[in-house]
């Protein structure tokens, strides 16, 4: 298993910490697991991320997604996924958040049943961050993570944690500072090949596992490349097959399409399906750039009860509970208002009616990204779910077709709706740059989907010309440049996370909107200037 040092590389160039202090994890074993598995994927990793772009170039030209022809044996056939691990047979609140020491502790003592680590979206992806990541997480399954703030709090796990499943960075995400071969690796493997080569056995030994989330999948071929990653570590690991298990996310629009073709790809470890709402939407934005007939309106208007969503996540639930699989409920975004009573009990309604909705609906589960939202949660699903899960809820009455999952909603777009895109998009921006992935802004724990859909909105409203606001007056571009100067102007150097990196944000954030074409994700040029 040992790889020529001269192959693998860490870049120094890129690195603004002295990776020596991480010795324990970048050990030269582990290093030459990452490059096997470097090795196997990579070739099939960029045949699919050319795969997507060249669908995407069809949307553009005025495509539209449909289910695919080619798989419909898989869709009609009758087949299931593999039994379900008991560690998982009770999902019924999930609680999310990045590799952070503290937020990991407090995440595992939530009264959760499970916690998803987050290497993804809610963390930005510096060096540090994701080692110092993988160095809590594996104190956390050793059962010696421990924390003690500046103030002298101490932090530890108690007797009945969470369980644990880790989220690694998507397929196209890359992880500049590691090489093999002279190529980048995926960020994707280097999330989830180092914590699975440090922890895979101790999970194994307690039944635990390991698990993971899967994120931003857009086909089965992707679902594909992931089992077989699994089955490669699995194999140079020394565990029997099918010992990793995977609930995947479907947050893409091409991915709903998909959903029995990827349950069918991994049904050896897939337990799961999860309704990732705010991707989707980010997705179903990204998917129809080209298409003006296809705008949505204001972000907070578009809420899990307009069509195209209810039918996405009914057909999940149908899906899923067909395939003997979990059908996981959505984020709900809200943290606690603190000194306003009335607008904290305002919000936690909002939490209730959504997780009302999820259970009524079948789902199996939800995920909530604040623990004081934990018991609101479980009260809902401990009221309506009084067994483990909804595996019985078959759905029948569900009948989702094409146009029913790509239908836009009615609705509109006001000044404050425009001007809240701007802030949260250049707030959770300069944030990202300086090193966080979580952002809690207007009482709403915001990451870089939500991001992703304010600034993927501005870009479709200012491109698409001659919309108007209620009153008339236009959506342009000097109205853009204005209030994003306005905000940068009134945070640059402030005490908001990111404060010191406004005027970088700002400068990126108006190269993207201002671009002739859409970028894909906000993270790849923002990963640059990490």
């Amino acid at each position: 298993m040992a790889v020529p040092k001269e192959k693998f590389e860490i870049q120094p160039a890129q690195c603004s910490i002295n990776v020596t202090g991480y010795a324990s994890v970048l050990t030269r074993d582990a290093l030459a697991f990452l490059a096997t598995l470097h090795r196997f994927a990579e070739p099939r990793r960029q045949q699919l991320l050319q795969a997507r772009r060249e669908r995407q170039a069809r949307l553009d030209a005025g495509a539209l997604p449909d289910f695919r022809a080619d798989t419909a044996a898989i869709r009609e056939g009758d087949w299931r996924v593999v039994p379900i691990p008991a560690a998982l047979q009770d999902r019924r609140v999930e609680i999310t958040g990045p590799v952070e020491r503290k937020m990991i502790i407090n995440a595992l003592n939530s009264g959760a049943k499970v916690f998803m680590a987050d290497f993804e979206d809610s963390s930005a992806p510096s060096l540090a961050n994701q080692l110092d990541g993988q160095l809590n997480l594996r104190d956390a399954v050793a059962g010696t993570i421990e924390y003690t703030s500046p103030e002298g709090k101490s932090y530890r796990v108690g007797d009945r944690p969470a369980v644990l499943v880790v989220r690694p960075r998507g397929w196209h995400l890359p992880e500049k500072h590691l090489s093999v071969d002279g190529a980048v690796m995926a960020g994707a493997l280097v999330d989830f090949g180092l914590f699975a080569f440090h922890n895979a056995h101790a999970l194994h030994r307690r039944d635990l596992g390991p698990y993971f989330y899967l994120p931003k999948l857009e086909s089965m071929e992707e679902a594909a490349l992931w089992d077989d990653v699994m089955a490669l570590a699995e194999q140079e690991l020394g565990l029997p097959h099918g010992s990793m298990k995977a609930t995947v996310l479907i947050e893409t629009l091409p991915a709903a399409f998909q959903m029995h073709e990827i349950l069918y790809a991994l049904r050896d470890r897939a337990v799961g399906l999860n309704c990732g709402r705010w991707d989707y939407i980010f997705s179903y934005l990204k998917t129809f750039r080209a298409h003006c007939g296809r705008l949505l309106p204001e972000r907070g208007q578009v809420q899990m009860t307009v069509p195209f969503l209810k039918a996405y996540s009914e057909l999940l639930i149908q899906t899923c509970h067909r395939r003997g699989a979990f059908a996981m409920g959505g984020m709900a975004a809200q943290i606690p208002i603190k000194g306003d009573e009335a607008a904290n009990e305002t919000a936690l309604a909002k939490v209730r009616a959504d997780k009302l909705r999820e259970v009524q609906a079948g789902h199996d589960g939800t995920w909530v990204a604040h623990p004081a939202l934990v018991p609101v949660a479980q009260q809902v699903f401990d009221q309506y779910m009084p067994s483990p899960n909804q595996l019985q809820v078959t759905r029948q009455d569900v009948e989702v077709s094409r146009d029913q999952l790509i239908a836009a909603p009615n609705g509109t777009i006001t000044r404050a709706g425009f001007d809240n895109n701007v802030e949260v998009s250049l707030r959770y921006t300069a944030a990202w740059l300086d090193g966080l992935g979580c952002v809690p802004i207007h009482h709403l724990m915001e990451d870089a989907a939500t991001a992703e859909i304010a600034r993927t909105q501005l870009w479709q409203w200012l491109h698409h010309g001659e919309l108007e606001f209620p009153d008339h007056a236009p959506i342009d571009f000097a109205l853009f440049d204005q209030a994003l100067a306005a905000h940068a102007h009134r945070l640059r150097g402030s005490d908001v996370p990111g404060g010191t990196r406004i005027d970088e944000a700002a400068a990126l954030l108006s190269e993207l909107i201002h671009a002739e074409q859409l970028g894909d994700f906000l993270t790849l040029p923002a990963y640059e200037r990490l």
